[in-house]
């Protein structure tokens, strides 16, 4: 009986995450009301409030669970220095965007939430700068600057992908983005080299 109660409290939360997703795509976050989003969903307000105090509270749950997956991703996938085995870090960061492609367009677009992107980037910064000093310890000052021109490739890529009825696959995604990682730090520093098959 639990099982089938926790399957249906994730179908809920499932249908009300994805009714907030497409609200937040047409205005944003402070114009949405929690009877437009049950109306939007076809669920009772009173279910809504079983889980959420309010369309806020709910919003910063999926935010804290989106950053708890990133910051498992991070923590099973200890530094070392950048070579073919950073692959699956960034494969695996590309199948928790498709899983929860929805909501991280819609965080991601002109109505979402800049303060949790910039947590989402400071996670990923820490790990990523640790990786790239253990892979070239003797250029430090220079790292922020490649990092930062990656950075900001990645999540314009990540946009485009989210924003658009793409098919390309995360495992595709995530080769692309290691290919261009490659290519920029082959520009910064040319004796770098390393394979990804």
């Amino acid at each position: 009986m639990k099982e089938k109660t926790d399957r249906r409290i994730r179908k809920t939360k499932a249908q009300l995450r994805a009714g907030l997703a497409k609200l937040m795509q047409e205005k944003s976050i402070k114009e949405i009301t929690v009877k437009e989003l049950v109306e939007e969903v076809d669920i009772n307000r009173s279910t809504f409030y079983l889980h959420y105090t309010d369309i806020f509270n709910m919003l910063s749950t999926i935010e804290e669970e989106l950053l708890e997956e990133i910051r498992q991703t991070i923590q099973n996938h200890p530094v070392s220095p950048f070579n073919e085995s950073s692959f699956p870090f960034i494969e695996d960061i590309f199948h928790i965007l498709a899983e929860n492609k929805d909501i991280c367009s819609a965080l991601l677009g002109p109505n979402g939430d800049i303060a949790f992107i910039h947590r989402i980037e400071n996670l990923i910064s820490t790990h990523s700068l640790n990786v790239l000093r253990r892979t070239f310890p003797d250029t430090i000052e220079d790292l922020k600057y490649s990092y930062s021109f990656c950075l900001s490739g990645c999540i314009g890529l990540v946009k485009t992908w989210l924003s658009e009825e793409s098919s390309a696959s995360p495992q595709h995604m995530a080769e692309l983005t290691f290919k261009l990682i490659m290519n920029t730090l082959r520009g910064f520093y040319p004796d770098f080299s390393v394979r990804h098959s």
